[in-house]
């Protein structure tokens, strides 16, 4: 019996992980307050590559790539920038393996900023305009580093 619910519950778990996956970057372009949680979904992609677990890898990269093609944004811009974080910055956060909540947080700030430089260097380059940055990019960044301290 005990078998039977953990089943239902890993179940119910997938289907809401991936109808958030699909559903929530859509509504993200038409409700703009809500938060892009692109730090979470990148320390999500972090974890994943250093526990090697492939479904946590799969929802974040899902996740990234349908946002950024909901949003219009350039494509597999967040996977470079949070796999240039995990190889370059990642290694240095080790020290702190004491402070479970410094790490998340120190990663998801680092992971939000590393993303906006490298949207404002594509702007730059390209001579675009991708994300207009005001209080909403700020409160997204709060909201994010909420997330990834609850979870």
């Amino acid at each position: 019996m005990d078998h039977v619910i953990k089943t239902q519950q890993g179940l119910i778990f997938w289907l809401f992980a991936v109808a958030f996956i699909f559903f929530y970057p859509m509504l993200i372009s038409i409700y703009v307050f809500l938060p892009l949680l692109v730090g979470a979904m990148g320390y999500m992609l972090v974890q994943g590559l250093e526990k090697e677990r492939s479904s946590f890898i799969l929802l974040a990269i899902v996740y990234m790539i349908n946002l950024e093609v909901n949003l219009s944004l350039p494509l597999f811009l967040i996977i470079i920038s949070t796999l240039l974080f995990y190889v370059i910055v990642y290694p240095y956060f080790k020290h702190f393996r004491r402070c479970r909540i410094c790490r998340p947080l120190l990663s998801v700030v680092v992971l939000d900023m590393m993303y906006l430089g490298c949207l404002f260097t594509y702007d730059f380059i390209f001579q675009t305009q991708s994300i207009v940055l005001d209080e909403i990019l700020l409160y997204s960044l709060i909201v994010d580093m909420l997330v990834v301290v609850i979870l």
